[in-house]
């Protein structure tokens, strides 16, 4: 690092280039300090201060704050778990080391050692004996009372968000908790956590617009993986009954309050199971970890109490399209007719659309943010869902599941298809829809064929969002509030 390197830095960047450019000059370089011995957190100390007082102790964290003036100083510290004042006094700490004290910048980062106690106002307090400057912060930390508020320079500067916003660092404290939980309960289950390729020759088992990218040693073109779908139905042919993951997942799509280009997927998948045990155990799912996270079944969002208590809703895809519009799609059967309906609703559709992609249009438009409270849409369209087992009692629909919950969708799932000659005949068909101009329809996946000719057998798959389910659990508007490096366009 160049102490003086001409760049145009404002005054209080200079002063603080300075204080460092005289720590080092007196041998006192803080950046040539490689460790510090800390014996407690400041959360702990004040939660237990009984058997604490008059106890020795060792801390490091940032400044905060700083107060006082003369011979005494009340500076605040910050460690991964909260603050602490500390009391500086010149007898205390020698004319030469309170001089270096008062010349600290809020951010700096200290190792202090003292004694517990509490001030005549009742604030537990370290009485700082020793001091050591871990590391010099050269920037300048927004000022507490208006804090980082800029919402796009606090998602490029997370590291400064997590520092002056408290609240934002209990978020993502909060999903570590989720995401523990979840695990927590599949395991109790008897699922097997596993992990499967993030690049892969295809971009399979969703419908999404994937990245691209170049493998250099085999001279190929890459996919990075828009699900976990495929490979963990493999190791249910493989012989596992129960297995999941939770993994990045990432599509090269529109960004918006409820997307972002990567973010984090569960997906289970249980042998001998279908759609129905598979909403059963969603259920058990939300209420479990909800209730962990929160201590209730009920949770604020965005102004509505959202309830977990099951049974949730449950209504057919057309069944909702109808009650909202007053079209039966269900007595529709050819695509002239659906795009007739379809238009005569006011909906713009692109021509050679499949008849189950203007259902879900409708259903996109008119009942979608309808759904406040959890609802499992069933029976989605067969030309809609190429992975899904199909209904067959009505071919025309699958046994296929979304949970919405305040108009946005949370999960995914249905009674696996397991017919090889059935999914192949449905890749074609998206190659089909591919070819005339369907970016995200489904690619031809020739070695999952083969997968399912060894023998696949009945299954019940999942998917939920874990951003979302974490943007619900800690009532937050966007996705990128809980996702701590989001997307962002570079700076010019």
């Amino acid at each position: 690092m160049t102490i003086e390197n001409g760049e145009n830095l404002n005054e209080l960047l200079k002063i603080r280039r300075e204080k460092l450019a005289k720590l080092i000059a007196e041998d006192k370089d803080p950046f040539k300090i490689t460790k510090f011995k800390v014996t407690h957190l400041a959360k702990y100390i004040e939660d237990n201060f009984e058997q604490m007082e008059n106890q020795t102790v060792s801390l490091a964290g940032r400044v905060m704050s700083k107060r006082g003036q003369g011979k005494v100083s009340f500076y605040d510290l910050q460690d991964s778990s909260g603050r602490i004042q500390m009391f500086l006094k010149k007898d205390t700490l020698g004319d030469e080391v309170y001089e270096d004290v008062k010349t600290l910048d809020i951010g700096d980062i200290l190792g202090i050692t003292g004694e517990v106690f509490k001030t005549k106002m009742g604030q537990t307090s370290i009485r700082v004996e020793n001091i050591s400057i871990l590391s010099k912060s050269l920037q300048i930390l927004p000022e507490k009372f208006h804090g980082l508020k800029d919402p796009d320079l606090r998602y490029r500067q997370r590291y400064v968000d997590l520092i002056v916003n408290p609240s934002v660092k209990e978020v993502f404290i909060t999903r570590s908790r989720i995401i523990k939980t979840i695990r927590e309960f599949l395991d109790n289950k008897g699922f097997l956590e596993v992990e499967t390729p993030v690049l892969g020759n295809i971009a399979g088992g969703a419908t999404a617009k994937p990245f691209v990218t170049h493998h250099n040693a085999l001279d190929i073109p890459m996919f990075m993986r828009i699900a976990l779908e495929l490979p963990l139905k493999q190791l249910i042919v493989g012989g596992f009954d129960k297995v999941y993951e939770i993994s990045r997942v990432f599509r090269n799509e529109g960004m918006d309050s409820t997307h972002n280009p990567e973010f984090t997927m569960l997906e289970t998948y249980e042998a001998y199971a279908d759609y129905e045990a598979v909403m059963d155990m969603v259920e058990e799912l939300f209420i479990y970890v909800a209730s962990k996270i929160t201590g209730s079944d009920t949770v604020e969002f965005q102004g509505h109490s959202i309830s977990f208590k099951p049974p949730f809703k449950r209504g057919r895809m057309v069944d909702l399209v109808k009650e909202y519009t007053g079209v039966d799609f269900d007595v529709i059967d050819t695509v002239e007719e659906a795009y007739a309906a379809g238009t005569k609703l006011g909906l713009q559709l692109e021509k050679n659309l499949p008849l189950g992609k203007i259902i879900e249009e409708a259903f996109d438009t008119f009942v979608e943010d309808k759904l406040i409270q959890p609802t499992f849409v069933t029976h989605h369209p067969t030309d809609i869902s190429p992975l899904a087992k199909k209904d067959y009692s009505n071919p025309k629909y699958t046994e296929r599941f979304e949970l919405f919950i305040k108009g946005a969708e949370y999960g995914n799932a249905f009674s696996e298809l397991n017919d090889p000659i059935d999914q192949k005949a449905r890749f074609l068909s998206q190659v089909e829809q591919k070819n005339s101009g369907d970016e995200e329809a489904h690619p031809y996946d020739e070695d999952f064929i083969n997968s399912l000719e060894v023998g696949l057998p009945p299954t019940g798959g999942l998917g939920i969002g874990i951003d979302r389910l974490v943007m619900l659990l800690t009532d937050q508007r966007s996705i990128r509030d809980v996702i701590l490096f989001p997307t962002m366009k570079p700076e010019k």
